[in-house]
């Protein structure tokens, strides 16, 4: 099989699996680190590999994104990240401490907002939060400074069940709920699935806004295009990162030449760019199926051979590749 010829960057102290050891922390070094991460599920036949040597290291006050698929393994990570589950192989730290020896300091300094809605749905909006807030022996004034700007939206509503909120009103009472304890560390599994386009755009301002505040947000989710929205992303598919980089670094390390084509028989089309000889891969994108060419391979040699083959009238264009089209040629590699 042929390779894509994309180059993922690393730093020296964010490696994909096994890149190099990283050195034991102490509280004060905070962010989250991970280092050869291992957890399956099942016995012998029916082994599941969940995660299979999963290392990269997030700095403290960034917004990082563990991007991938459904099956992808960022729900498990979650879980050993916030102690809730315990791995297989491999280290990880969480503000400095240790996700298995040190697991009640990392109970108390982590907020989690699971992928699915896990609040009381009996319960009224204020008594959710004030129910949460005082498992972490705080209260809602303590700390609604913090909680302030994405509570006011659902406040109008604090004596609705929680069970009778909107999608985009669930997402931001469990956003508040995992906040009110002021962690250092968040952590959000897929918090926009589900929600509509506004609702997801409001989410990541709001995320924004509390990066500024220091906080360490880690955020999984299967949309590419809110890879842009993160200082840095993991890629993630069958349990293994991909690459860790910046958006704008895991988009640069993409060499190749890469097209959208379009024409009038998109099936058959699709087949031939498959087919041609100077193509690396081809993949439908929305209106457009894009082609990775091989080097050296011009785009004018793709469109006499697409006439060639009966499609015409051929619209090719060279484009940038975005995170999507990276993701694909390091899945093939």
């Amino acid at each position: 099989m042929p390779h894509t010829n994309f180059h993922p960057h690393h730093t020296s102290n964010t490696p994909s699996m096994g890149g190099a050891y990283f050195p034991p922390t102490s509280p004060s070094s905070g962010g989250v680190r991970a280092y050869n991460l291992i957890k399956h599920y099942g016995a012998k036949k029916q082994l599941v590999q969940a995660l299979r040597g999963v290392s990269f290291e997030v700095q403290q006050g960034e917004l990082f994104g563990i991007i991938g698929p459904d099956g992808a393994g960022k729900t498990s990570l979650f879980r050993i990240l916030t102690t809730l589950l315990l791995p297989d192989g491999g280290e990880a730290t969480v503000d400095g401490y240790d996700v298995v020896k040190q697991y009640s300091e990392i109970r108390k300094r982590v907020g989690y907002m699971p992928g699915r809605f896990s609040l009381y749905q009996d319960l009224t909006v204020a008594e959710n939060l004030e129910f949460f807030a005082t498992i972490f022996n705080t209260s809602i004034e303590e700390n609604y400074d913090l909680v302030k700007d994405i509570y006011a939206q659902i406040e109008p509503f604090k004596d609705r069940r929680a069970g009778k909120l909107s999608g985009g009103m669930k997402q931001k009472l469990a956003l508040s709920c995992a906040l009110i304890h002021r962690p250092s560390v968040l952590f959000l599994d897929e918090p926009t699935t589900g929600v509509d386009a506004v609702s997801r755009k409001e989410f990541w301002e709001m995320l924004n806004r509390l990066k500024h505040q220091g906080i360490t947000i880690l955020v999984s989710t299967p949309y590419m295009d809110e890879a842009d929205l993160c200082d840095r992303v993991a890629l993630m598919q069958n349990g293994e990162v991909l690459t860790v980089d910046s958006p704008e670094g895991v988009i640069n390390s993409f060499q190749q030449p890469l097209l959208a084509v379009k024409a009038n028989r998109m099936l058959p089309l699709l087949n031939d760019l498959k087919a041609f000889e100077g193509s690396d891969n081809a993949y439908p994108f929305g209106e457009y199926h894009h082609v990775v060419l091989k080097e050296g391979t011009e785009p004018a040699v793709l469109e006499n051979y697409l006439r060639q083959r009966g499609h015409g009238p051929v619209t090719i264009t060279t484009i940038r590749p975005d995170i999507e089209d990276c993701f694909m040629a390091l899945m093939r590699n």
